[in-house]
Parts: structure tokens; C-alpha cells; sequence
């Protein structure tokens, strides 16, 4: 209970995000992201596919297409993004030691936008025909 002036009840108080402010919202964000790579995967592994067996000038020719390096730079990020919040849960449960927890959440957070920053630039020199 937060004192007697406060006549919330504890759903209220719940919906308020309580003293984290945080709330659910990793709990949503990784299921948006879910969402957006599951309608995604279907087109990405037709440019998958489309891509076997291409040399490089073929590969660019394919990516050039505006509409797919769309599709896969939406891909990457929902799937760079799903996977930071999911390994962060993972630490954040399993990691006890609050100095370990810290590096190992800055490292997630570094690793996964180094991947997406890496997989986008390949996307966009790829596209670019260069």
C-alpha cells in the first residue's frame, strides 16, 4: 500500500506502470515485432531464394528494387529489435549480480545494434549498385 491518502486499488496502481515505469511494454514490443516478422518472412525468403546462386551484380540487381530493400531493412530492424529485447528478459531474469547484469545488458544493446547497423549498411550498398 503507498500510504493512507491513496485510495487506488491495486489494478490501479498497476496501470499506472508502478515504480519502474515500464510496465508491460517490453511484453508488447516484443510481440509487435513478432508480428511484423512473421507477416515479413514470407517475402524475405522469396528474396532469399530469388538470391541463390547470384553473383554480386545480380544480387545488387535484385536488392536495387526499392520495394525489396524495404522489406528486408524492415526485417532486420524487427528482427535486431526482437532480439534485444529478448536476450535483456533473459538477463535480466537469470543474471543476479547487478554489475554483471549491467554489462551484459550494455553488450546486448552494442551487439545488436552493431548487427543491425552491419546488416543494414550491406542492405543499402548492396541496393545502391556499389
Amino acid at each position: 500500500m503507498s500510504g493512507p491518502s491513496s485510495m487506488r486499488t491495486p489494478l490501479a496502481r498497476v496501470r499506472n506502470l508502478g515504480a519502474s515505469h515500464s510496465g508491460t511494454s517490453d511484453f508488447w514490443r516484443q510481440r509487435l515485432t513478432a508480428v511484423a516478422m512473421t507477416l515479413l518472412i514470407v517475402p524475405v525468403v522469396v528474396v532469399v531464394i530469388m538470391l541463390i546462386g547470384r553473383n554480386h551484380a545480380g544480387a545488387a540487381q535484385i536488392l536495387g528494387s526499392i520495394p525489396i530493400a524495404i522489406i528486408l531493412l524492415l526485417f532486420i530492424i524487427a528482427s535486431t529489435w526482437h532480439m534485444k529485447i529478448g536476450m535483456q528478459v533473459v538477463i535480466e531474469d537469470y543474471i543476479h549480480n547487478e554489475k554483471l547484469k549491467i554489462a551484459s545488458v550494455m553488450a546486448n544493446n552494442f551487439f545488436c545494434v552493431a548487427v543491425a547497423m552491419a546488416s543494414i549498411y550491406a542492405i543499402l550498398k548492396l541496393s545502391s549498385g556499389v
